[in-house]
């Protein structure tokens, strides 16, 4: 399953939303990806997500596999639109 988003915030995905995004898939069982100019980190790590850069304005593809990834997305949809880190694409 996967799902495009459009980085809105004007800092882009740096230190809060990207916290706020791996706190909230952190308790999901599925593998979940973010990819960002074709490479791919777990969203699990927060390492990870910061060494990917994303500026403002950029698109990122989140992918999940595993028994709850349906849940998964609804919650990071939810997080990504209500704190205004970006949009649905």
């Amino acid at each position: 399953m996967k799902k495009l988003f459009k980085i809105t915030t004007p800092e882009g995905l740096h230190a809060r939303p990207a916290a706020l995004l791996v706190t909230a898939v952190t308790p999901f069982e599925c593998e979940v990806q973010l990819t960002y100019k074709e490479k791919s980190v777990n969203l699990k790590s927060i390492m990870g997500v910061m060494a990917q850069g994303i500026a403002p304005e950029s698109i990122v593809e989140i992918s999940a596999e595993g028994p709850d990834a349906e849940q998964l997305f609804q919650t990071v949809t939810e997080l990504i639109v209500s704190k205004g880190i970006g949009e649905e694409c």
